[in-house]
């Protein structure tokens, strides 16, 4: 079984391209997820998870989500490799997102909630009791 669970903030907008066989849109943006725990005396570290969402679910996030907002991404594991011009072999592990959901409790510029947004499980991942947010917008390393 391949399923990720993840909730972060973005770090960057997402960026759009389009394939070059099928012109398929794909949106790409990374995740800052906390640990979830700190060592004592330490500050909590983050991880920074590449996402990519293919066709509606992209097009989806490249108009809604934006740097800094808080999201919820289920998907899957998805490694590849490449060679460069240089015959150097690159490889990528990424998470491809199925499922997207905004998870900030409180109101964008607009004055709409994002919280009113469920999840498949028909709860508000804005209101998980398991993930908290210990810093404010000024406090993000992005």
């Amino acid at each position: 079984m391949n399923k990720v669970i993840l909730m972060g903030r973005l770090t960057r907008d997402p960026e759009v391209r389009y394939t070059q066989t099928n012109n398929t849109l794909v949106a790409s943006f990374s995740l800052a997820v906390n640990r979830r725990f700190a060592k004592p005396g330490e500050e909590r570290q983050a991880d920074f998870i590449n996402i990519v969402a293919w066709n509606k679910t992209g097009e989806f996030c490249s108009k809604y989500f934006k740097k800094g907002q808080q999201v919820g991404v289920i998907g899957r594991i998805q490694t590849r490799n490449w060679d460069d011009e240089q015959g150097q072999k690159h490889y990528v592990t990424e998470v491809v997102a199925e499922e997207v959901y905004f998870a900030d409790s409180r109101r964008d510029d607009e004055g709409t909630s994002a919280a009113g947004f469920e999840n498949s499980f028909g709860s508000s991942l804005a209101q998980s009791a398991d993930f908290q947010v210990d810093a404010s917008d000024d406090d993000l390393p992005f």
